[in-house]
Order: structure tokens, then C-alpha cells, then sequence
């Protein structure tokens, strides 16, 4: 390789290439890749003398790529930089300590517990005096009286134990969190050449000068610049908001920038920028401070990914937004903003979120309701009794006495609160959902945002794609039409002419990407291994049953020599390659889907091999005798064409030109076998009371044979099975756009969507999601695997990715990646989430029974008796252990197949279902009964002192430790209940099978044990005989018989129950619409009369122009002149470089299209629009 500095280098770039012995440095790299098309292109071949002379300069072979020799690798990691974002670091645990320190039960309780104490060690000097009414003044409670610490002490010592419990899972949960996002960075490889072989190397490896391969679906790992190309187009609009795509050629613009996508096309670049020199990095950098705030709106959103993730841009209607419009300047304060968009519902929360989140607060409401008024009748009772029944004077030196009296009802009201409060709630939440993801691993579900595990739970829609998910993705040529012959199988080398057989093989070997290879099987007789696109390893595999070799072809026509590629787009349906000829001229040899190829087709072979014209009458006969039947048999047709430019050099841009007058060679039939287990997990969903259907591009009889092999479309069922056109012709209006009322009448029925464009498939989930027709919202789940399906994965309420065949724009957009690509893991992925929102059921069954009692017996006690019968420090107990304990018990229940025999919950079907209710409620009334005899006349029955009416800091007595040890083992039999939530009799069904609820019961039954025999004054309790344990113990299996009754009672009969914990209802759906849909989101932060502008400017101008720019690339001009008027951009200047950042967004995204008018061209400072 040349010395780089032979060449004529600027006097900087020779002072600083001391640095390395590379003829750049970081800096001049990074200069570099800051600018755009042509003040790039000067750059380069001013500076370095081209891109060659660059690659020399990085000392690296454009063709064979590095050596990866690693001491070269290491030099560059250390001159460049690694390919590697540092992430935010992680919160330590004490700062996790202190979020959950703001809780605000727990300051109540702190304060009351601190009062408390100090009250406690304040000894009064008129304390002995007997106008001070119920102080105790015995000798032998003397010492009780120094123990009243003990109780403020014991509260602290709880509520310490509570923050750190929650601590330790918040921490837990993130280390989990950042463990999965390592393992998705992990797996996240990329194409690079190293010494002439193209390797796939993790993304994190890559260094400056590695010569990287990029195709269609990749989203960039680094900084390069454009080697080589064909038909390039990337999407930008992570960097830059421009949301049309961006065409990239050697000519006009071969700055490649991390962090975008790829979205047609394929080629090579060299790497010039990695990590935080990348423009991705840069961002980061800036954005490095104002992070933290950031992070911290987020944090009640989505949990946030790897740091690609927040790059991810919000797409909205297939288009792109990630920078949104700023501030238009309108004089609204965007504080005022802010606050408005606050008010709108926020779309991130999953539907168990937003219904758990209702049920507490009502929940909190008549806790505090409640606690109030026990707190005023406490300190009302005392005040009346003391000085006006008894007519005491209030003495200055009482006064201590009597606050610690007033204290003392004051942590009663609290405690009252902490117990009414499910504090259990998010514990079970968080812990349920993470042991479900850890298991979901193992059932080939990686799930990168943890709430989608349990939305899955109540989908009632699945949108699936057809390829690879329902099929095995393992593609052959079973048929062929050559030369006026239909072969039913692959036909014999010599019974085709030569020259046909010439023609298949070069338009299939060169035709295809060269990254498609069939590779010997891994094991002896095994299946040969594709490798790449399957569709065009099926026809390489076809070359191979003719017994010829496609890599002779390949290596006498590299991939250097090819003069121009049409890439395969979900717009084209087909891809093109052309060739030079020898003698001149050229030959364009194409693939794609039969009906759209022979369209084009004017000639077609014929069995001697010559040309004779096609005409449509012979293409109407052909689709009936050749195509239909292969279709109907469930193949995929492609058809093969040529083309020959004999008279100069044609307008290649002009495609509609380009692609017509073709000559059909041959059409081929490929079958994709239905995977064998997805019958039966077809039919698993429809007994699950899920539609599953059929979103795919292939021919609509290909389409519908295949659903109806997978069962689903059964014969006699009454559905629809719909091509794209035909969809959209039924629920567009003139004006072109979607009606939700035309959509409505179709989708009920729809079950096979064939040849669909990501766009209807995007429509068909916003459509399917936002409707109000049946009893009950939908619930969507879709899967995707190319760039195209983004939008419509981030649409749904859960997007499944697939891991193997999906592209890594579809794996950012996605909530789940299946790690098998395989159906059956969806089905999976439908029980664990079932299995979440039960374990929730149960737990919430089982907190409100206890909560419902417990809040009860500590008003209504302390109404009647002055004191609650359970202590503040009991309380605790109860609600700390059995709600931690508990959660983690009914949380970790593992999922059964009967769970896949009910219908979904929906999204607005109560948590609470009355029979839950009645199960609360009717063991409410048992163990009210129980302790109210107890409290009232438990002395009686026990024959021991009463405990009713003590006085401040008397010791515990036998009497309330009876009650309270009734109360938690009554608790603890009915945890076992609340094993089973919908009525079933045998609540030990499957008990052993958890090992988990098994040691929480044993190990609280020990502990209260524990407690009752030795944990005296803390606890207020004292020891107990053995025979008044059998009889607590006799009074909780008491639980397990009334359990039998209870569900013995038809539910239908107790009409009076009300359900709770609703979702969103219908009348609220129709109030919020215009709140849940993010378009309408920007419409309602606008100003009318600038809405009707955008809608003008929608409707009329822009639609042909964007249209026209989608198409044809034209100029940007026209539409950005009007983007001027539409919205002022903010946009700063950075000192440091001339990189140009977009000051932070305060209103959320418009229209697409209004966003296709409004995005500026960014990071070009020559004024020049970006096409």
C-alpha cells in the first residue's frame, strides 16, 4: 500500500499524523464526516485525493477489507476510539433507597414514629399527678412505662425493612434490565470484510478502516463513507427528522451516518467514525447533560433501551419523526404546553398498569377517607370523655401526657392508611413480570419492554406474517413453466435448450444478492444450509438441481462489474440487475412476484428457445393454466425476465421505462412448508378466544392456500380473505383517507391479506386497535421482520420481531423478539401473559381480603374501645411480611394450558371479576365474625383477662394476642385460596409444583411462631398455652372449609356485586380520542387556524408533491419552501464544530405528512436541499 504521505497533504494533517501512522486523525475525521453530499465529495477530493486514497490513508484494501491482525485492531482502538456508547450509569442502591423513601405512607409513619419516640423518653414532672386522668402510675409498670420506645422504635425498624425490601427489587430489577439490554447488544452483529472474507462480527468490534457490507434492513453501527453502492437509500430520520429517504451514491452523497437505517439497496463503505466520534456519539455527548432530566420524564414511560434504542425514532404513519417540530412561535409558554400535554393519557402505560393504577388510587382514597375519621373519633372520644363527661381541667403539666395519647391515635389513623394501602401492588407487579421474562427466555421469547409480557395476556388479535413465522422459511423450487411446458417437478438439464437453460442460470446467479449462498450441511446428510435471502436461495438451490454451478457465474461477473442493481423494495415487488454486455450494449435480467413481471413482459420463450410476442390475451390464459394452479397449491410464484439495451445507454433513473418490454424466461413454483406444530397452535389461539390472521405479499391464492393448511381460514367459516388494493379500495373515501367507520365492517371478518404493503398492514393494526365496535377494545399483537414493518410493530399493542430472519430496524421497533421465529413461541408468549395478569388477580384477591379486614377492625375498634386490637407494630407485620411474602408466593405460580381455554380479559374487562369480589367479600365477613368475638367476648370464651381499654404502656395481654395470631394464620390459610380466582374447587391442585408458595406458608407460619412466643413488647404479644393455639390454628383451617362454601354460591345470583379495577370505557374512548392518538396530540397544541393550514396544506399541496419526491427523488424544494411557513425550526449552533443539533422538542409529533413539509434539512450548511 502507498505511503500516505506521498500524497499532497494540508499542512495540519502532516502535524498531526504523528498521532498514528494513519494520515488522519480523529478530528479530521470527524470534520469530515459533519458534512453532506457536495461539500463532502470537495472535501474528499480535495483533502484526500478520493475515497481510495482514503481507504490507503486508513491503510486498508477496499476489496479485501483489514488483515485483523489484532495488534493493528488494538492501534486502531486506541488512535479511533472503540465502537462502543458508554450508557448512563446505572442508580446505585442508595440512591434507590431514597426513591423509595418518598413514599408518602412511609413519611407519615416515619414522622409519627419519630414524635413517637421523643415523647416517650420525656419523662413530665407532673406525670404522677391523678387530674391527668389514664396515666399509669402502678410500680410494677414502671418498666412498661420506660419500654413505650419500643412501639415508635419498631415502626422505624419496619419501615426501614420496607424501603429496603423495595430497594433491593428496584435494584434487581435493573440489573436484570441492563443484563437482557447487554445480551440484545450482544447479539446485534454486522457484515464486515476482513482479508477478502465477509465475516459477521459483533457490532462493538468494528474499528476505523474495516470495510463494512450493508444491505437493506441494517441499521449502521458506525460512521463510513460509501465505497461502493446500489440503489442506495437510507432513512435519516433518527438524525436528522428529514423523513424522506435519502438516496446515496458515490456522485452525489456517500456520507453513511450511524444510527440510520437502510432501506433499500446494498453496498460497501469504509468506516471512518466510531462510539463517540460517530455523529450518534456526538449526540450523546450534547445531550450528556440534559440527560438526567430527561431519563427522569421517561422513567414513567417505556423503560428505556440500549443506547440505540433512544435513538429510536417515534414512527407515525410510516414516516419517521424522531426530532419533532419545536415550539412554533406562537407566544404560548411551553411551560403552559407541558402542563397541557401532561393532561393527556399517556399511551405508554400497558392496560394492567392503567387499571392497577385506577384500582390504588380508589383504593388510597378510602384508606385516607377512613384513617381520618378513625383518627378524629379517637381524639373527639378522648376530649369529650376527659373534660366534658369527666369534667377534667387541662393542667400545662398533663399537656405532654395528653399528646402522647394524641399520638398515639395518630398512629393508629396511619396505620390504618399503611394497612388500607396495597403496598404489595407494584411488588407483585414487578415481581411476576420478571420471573415471567426470566421464563420466557427459555421459551424463545426475549423481552425488551417488560410490561409487553403481560399486555400479551389479553391480546385477542394476532397479525402474523406468513413467511417464517407460519412456514419454516425453508424454501424450494418443487415447479416450473419453461418453454411453453408446466413441469410438475424440477425438470431434467437436457430436456431444456441450452440456451434457455443459459439464460435461468445467469439471471438467477447475478440477479440475486451475492450475500445469498447455499452452503454443504453442517451434519452428513443433512439439508444444505441457506444462507441470506431464502426466496433467492431457493432459486440458487434450482441452478443446482440443473446441475450447474452458480459461483462460476458469480466469479466471472463480480460484484464490481455489475453496472446497476434495482434492489427489491415492498414498493417494487421485483429486482433488476443490469449487466455490460461484451459486444456492447447491455442486459437487465429481473425477478419478482409472476403477476407484476409478466405485466412487463411483451416476448416469452418459447420451446425452441426463440422470442415470440406475449400478448395480454396469452398473460390472461398463462395466469389461469400456470399461475392459479401453482398458487392454489400453496406455492409462491416468481417469474424470471430479461431485457436487452442494444442502442446506447438508456435513462436508467426513468425505471417505468427501464422495466418494460422484458422477455419472460421461465416461472418458477416455490413451496414453503407450514411448520407442523402451528396447526395445532392455530388452533390453541382460537380456543383462546384469539383471531389470528394472515398479513403477507404473497399472491392471494398462495395466501389463502397456506392459511387454510395452518387452520386459519376453516371451509364453511364465514371470512375474507382480501387483496391490498381491494382493502384499501373498500375503507378509503375519494379523498384517499382511511374511515374508521368503512374499516369497521371489514375487519371483524378479514382473515388473509395478501399481496399488503407495509402501509396496510400499519393501517390495518391502527384501524383494528382504535375501534369501538365489539363489546369489548381489541387487544393487537403483529409480528415483523423487515424494515417496513416498523411502523406497524410500534403500532401494536405488542410487536413480536423475528430474531432470526428480522432486520434490526424491525428487532428496535419491537417489544418481544422471537429467538425461533416461530409461531408456536407467540403462543407461549400469550400464556406466561395470561399467567401474569392471574398471578395479579390472585395476589390483589388476597391483599384487599386482608386489607378490607384489617381496615374494619382497627376503625370500628378504635370507635368502640379506644384502641385498635391490632397494634401498629402488628400492622406492619402483617402488611410488610404477608404482602411481600405473598406476592412473591401467588406471583411465581408457574402457567398452566387451562389458561389457554379462556376467552382474553380485553382491555376494559375489570381486575376484579365478581367472583373474585364475592371470594373477598364472603371471607371479609368470616374472619370480621371471628375477630369481632373474639375482641368482644374472646375473654369469656378463653376465660383470661380482658385486653379491652388499656391504658398507655400497659403490658400486651393474652386477650389481643389471641386476636391478632387468629388474624394472621386466618390470613395464611387464605393465601392458599387465593390460589384459584374463577371459581374452581380444589385450591391445592398443582401446590408442590411451586416451590416458592410452599416455603413463603412454612416460613410464615414459623415466623409468626416466632413472634407470638418471643416477640413480647415490640409486637404487643405474649406467650401462648398450646390449647389456644390448636384453637387459632383450628379458626384459620376454618378458612379452607368456608372457601368450599363461598364457591358453592352461583355468581350469577349475587347481582348486587360490583366488579373494580375497570379499564378505559367506550364513553371515555370516544371523550379521549383525540388525547390517544398521537397525530391529534400536536393538533390540539396548535392553533385552529394553524391546523386548518396543515390540513390544507395535507389535503391539497403537499400530498402530490411528497408523493412525487417518494417516487422520483425530485427536488426538495417545492416542499420545503412551504415548510418555512408551516413552522419556524429552532435551530442552534453548536460552537465546537459546525455540527448543527435541534434545541430540545417541547410538542409532540404532527402528521406525517405535515412532518414530511416541516422537518429541515439539518447538518447541511450549504444551503442545498438534501433530495
Amino acid at each position: 500500500m502507498t505511503n500516505p504521505t506521498e500524497h499532497t497533504l494540508p499542512a495540519n494533517s502532516i502535524l498531526e499524523s504523528r498521532e498514528g501512522e494513519f494520515g488522519c486523525t480523529v478530528m479530521d475525521l470527524r470534520k469530515l464526516m459533519e458534512l453532506r453530499s457536495s461539500d463532502a465529495i470537495d472535501q474528499i477530493n480535495v483533502h484526500y485525493g478520493g475515497v481510495m486514497n482514503l481507504c490507503s490513508r486508513l491503510k486498508t484494501n477496499p476489496v479485501e477489507g483489514l488483515s485483523g491482525n489484532p495488534a493493528d485492531l488494538e492501534k486502531r482502538k486506541q488512535v479511533f476510539g472503540q465502537n462502543f456508547i458508554p450508557p448512563k450509569k446505572p442508580k446505585t442502591f442508595l440512591e434507590l433507597v431514597w426513591e423509595a423513601l418518598q413514599d408518602v405512607t412511609l413519611i407519615i409513619l416515619e414522622i409519627a414514629a419519630i414524635i413517637s419516640l421523643v415523647l416517650s423518653f420525656y419523662r413530665p414532672p407532673g406525670g404522677e399527678n391523678e387530674q391527668c386522668g389514664l396515666a399509669v402510675s402502678s410500680p410494677e409498670d414502671e418498666g412498661e412505662a420506660e419500654a413505650g420506645w419500643i412501639e415508635g422504635a419498631a415502626i422505624l425498624f419496619s419501615v426501614i425493612i420496607v424501603v429496603l425490601v423495595t430497594a433491593f427489587n428496584d435494584w434487581s430489577k435493573e440489573k436484570q434490565f441492563r443484563g437482557l439490554q447487554n445480551r440484545i447488544e450482544k447479539e446485534q452483529k454486522f457484515s464486515v470484510i476482513r482479508n477478502g472474507h465477509i465475516i459477521q462480527l459483533p457490532v462493538a468490534e468494528i474499528v476505523v478502516g474495516d470495510i463494512a457490507q450493508i444491505k437493506y434492513g441494517d441499521l449502521l453501527p458506525a460512521d463510513g463513507i460509501l465505497i461502493q453502492g446500489n440503489d442506495l437509500k437510507i432513512d435519516e430520520s433518527s438524525l436528522t427528522g428529514e423523513s424522506d429517504h435519502v438516496k446515496k451514491s458515490l456522485e452525489r452523497d456517500p456520507m453513511l451516518l450511524s444510527g440510520t437505517h437502510v432501506m433499500e439497496g446494498s453496498g460497501r463503505m469504509v468506516v471512518t467514525a466510531v462510539g463517540i466520534n460517530s455523529q450518534t456519539g456526538i449526540i450523546f455527548t450534547l445531550l450528556g447533560a440534559s440527560e438526567g432530566e430527561e431519563e427522569e420524564k421517561k422513567k414513567k414511560g417505556k423503560k428505556q433501551g440500549v443506547p440505540e434504542n433512544r435513538n429510536k425514532a417515534k414512527t407515525q404513519d410510516g414516516v419517521a419523526l424522531e426530532i419533532q417540530p419545536l415550539n412554533s412561535q406562537e407566544g404560548i409558554d411551553s411551560e403552559e404546553k407541558e402542563k397541557k400535554a401532561a393532561k393527556l393519557p399517556k399511551k405508554e402505560k400497558s392496560v394492567l398498569q392503567g387499571k392497577l393504577t385506577r384500582l390504588a388510587v380508589q383504593i388510597g382514597k378510602a384508606g385516607l377517607i377512613m384513617s381520618a375519621i378513625t383518627v378524629l373519633i379517637l381524639i373527639l372520644y378522648f376530649v369529650i370523655d376527659n373534660f366534658v363527661i369527666q369534667r377534667r381541667p387541662w393542667l400545662a403539666e398533663c399537656t405532654p401526657i395528653y399528646v402522647q395519647y394524641f399520638v398515639k391515635f395518630f398512629i393508629i389513623g396511619v396505620t390504618v392508611l399503611v394497612v388500607a394501602v396495597p403496598e404489595g401492588l407494584p411488588l407483585a407487579v414487578t415481581i411476576s413480570l420478571a420471573y415471567s421474562v426470566k421464563k420466557m427466555m427459555k421459551d424463545n421469547n426475549l423481552v425488551r419492554h417488560l410490561d409487553a409480557c403481560e399486555t400479551m395476556g389479553n391480546a385477542t388479535a394476532i397479525c402474523s406474517d406468513k413467511t417464517g413465522t407460519l412456514t419454516m422459511n425453508r424454501m424450494t423450487v418443487v415447479q416450473a413453466y419453461v418453454g411453453d411446458t408446466r413441469y410438475h417437478q424440477i425438470p431434467n438439464p437436457e430436456d431444456l435448450v441450452p440456451k434457455v437453460l443459459d439464460l435461468i442460470v445467469n439471471g438467477i446467479s447475478i440477479n440475486s444478492a451475492y450475500t445469498s449462498k447455499i452452503l454443504p450441511p453442517e451434519k452428513e446428510g443433512g439439508l444444505p444450509r441457506q444462507v441470506g435471502n431464502k426466496t433467492e436461495c431457493a432459486l440458487l438451490g434450482f441452478v443446482a438441481d440443473l446441475k450447474q454451478d452458480y459461483h462460476a457465474v458469480r466469479s466471472e461477473v463480480p460484484e464490481e462489474k455489475l453496472y446497476k442493481v434495482y434492489t427489491f423494495n415492498s414498493v417494487r415487488k421485483s429486482m433488476s440487475t443490469v449487466v455490460e454486455r461484451p459486444g456492447g450494449g447491455f442486459r437487465m435480467y429481473s425477478k419478482g412476484a409472476s403477476e407484476i413481471i409478466l405485466r412487463k413482459c411483451n416476448r416469452i420463450l418459447d420451446k425452441k428457445g426463440e422470442a415470440v410476442p406475449f400478448k395480454n390475451k396469452d398473460r390472461d390464459e398463462m395466469v389461469r393454466t400456470v399461475i392459479e394452479p401453482m398458487a392454489c397449491e400453496g406455492l409462491r410464484t416468481l417469474c424470471i425476465a430479461y431485457r436487452d439495451f442494444n442502442d446506447g445507454e438508456p435513462p436508467w433513473d426513468n425505471e417505468s421505462e427501464i422495466l418494460t418490454e422484458l422477455t419472460c424466461i421461465a416461472v418458477v413454483g416455490i413451496e414453503d412448508p407450514v411448520r407442523p406444530e402451528v396447526p395445532e397452535a392455530i388452533a390453541k389461539c382460537k380456543r383462546a378466544g384469539i383471531t389470528v390472521r394472515m398479513v403477507t405479499g404473497d399472491n392471494i391464492n398462495t395466501a389463502r392456500a397456506i392459511a387454510t393448511k395452518c387452520g386459519i381460514v376453516t371451509p364453511g367459516d364465514d371470512f375474507l380473505c382480501l387483496e391490498g388494493k381491494e382493502f384499501n379500495r373498500l375503507i378509503r373515501n375519494e379523498k384517499g383517507e382511511v374511515e374508521q367507520e368503512k374499516l369497521d365492517k371489514i375487519w371483524p371478518k378479514l382473515r388473509v391479506l395478501a399481496r399488503s404493503s407495509p402501509t396496510d398492514k400499519h393501517t390495518l393494526v391502527k384501524g383494528i386497535i382504535d375501534s369501538t365496535v365489539g363489546d369489548q377494545r381489541q387487544v393487537v399483537a403483529v409480528t415483523g421482520d423487515g424494515t417496513n414493518d416498523g411502523p406497524a410493530l410500534k403500532k401494536a399493542d405488542v410487536g413480536f420481531a423475528m430474531g432470526i430472519a428480522g432486520t434490526d430496524v424491525a428487532k428496535e421497533a419491537s417489544d418481544i423478539i422471537l429467538t425461533d421465529d416461530n409461531f408456536t413461541s407467540i403462543v407461549k408468549a400469550v400464556m406466561w401473559g395470561r399467567n401474569v395478569y392471574d398471578s395479579i388477580s390472585k395476589f390483589l384477591q388476597f391483599q384487599l381480603t386482608v386489607n378490607v379486614v384489617a381496615v374494619i377492625v382497627a376503625f370500628t375498634g378504635a370507635c368502640i374501645t379506644q384502641d385498635s386490637p391490632l397494634k401498629a407494630v402488628q400492622m406492619l407485620w402483617v402488611n410488610l411480611i404477608m404482602d411481600t411474602f405473598a406476592s412473591l408466593a401467588l406471583a411465581t405460580e408457574p402457567p398452566t394450558d387451562s389458561l389457554l381455554k379462556r376467552r382474553p380479559y380485553g382491555r376494559n374487562k375489570p381486575l376484579i371479576s365478581r367472583t373474585m369480589m364475592k371470594n373477598i367479600l364472603g371471607h371479609a365477613v368470616y374472619q370480621l365474625s371471628v375477630i369481632f368475638f373474639l375482641v368482644f367476648a374472646g375473654e369469656k370464651f378463653f376465660d383470661i383477662d380482658s385486653g379491652r381499654r388499656a391504658p398507655l404502656h400497659s403490658p400486651p395481654s393474652q386477650h389481643y394476642t389471641i386476636v391478632f395470631n387468629t388474624f394472621v394464620l386466618m390470613q395464611l390459610f387464605n393465601e392458599i385460596n387465593s390460589r384459584k380466582i374463577h371459581g374452581e374447587r380444589n385450591v391445592f391442585s398443582g401446590i408442590f409444583r411451586n416451590l416458592i408458595f410452599c416455603s413463603v406458608v412454612l416460613g410464615t407460619f414459623v415466623s409468626q411462631i416466632i413472634i407470638v412466643e418471643f416477640g413480647g413488647k415490640p409486637f404487643s404479644c405474649t406467650k401462648l398455652t398450646l390449647s389456644q393455639w390448636f384453637w387459632c390454628l383450628f379458626i384459620g383451617i376454618g378458612e379452607l372449609l368456608w372457601g368450599q362454601v363461598i364457591s358453592t354460591i352461583p355468581t350469577q345470583s349475587l347481582k348486587f356485586l360490583k366488579e373494580a379495577g375497570h379499564g378505559t370505557t367506550k364513553e371515555e374512548i370516544t371523550k379521549d380520542a383525540e388525547g390517544l392518538d398521537e397525530i391529534d396530540h400536536a393538533e390540539m397544541e396548535l392553533r385552529r387556524g394553524q391546523i386548518l393550514w396543515f390540513r390544507g396544506l395535507n389535503r391539497i399541496q403537499t400530498q402530490i408533491d411528497v408523493i412525487n419526491t417518494f417516487q422520483t427523488g425530485a427536488s426538495f424544494k417545492g416542499v420545503l419552501k412551504r415548510q418555512t411557513m408551516g413552522q419556524h425550526l429552532d435551530v442552534k449552533h453548536v460552537p465546537s464544530s459546525s455540527y448543527v443539533t435541534v434545541a430540545p422538542v417541547k410538542s409532540p409529533p404532527t402528521t406525517s405528512v405535515a412532518a414530511a413539509v416541516s422537518s429541515p434539512t439539518l447538518g447541511n450548511q450549504s444551503g442545498q436541499s438534501v433530495p
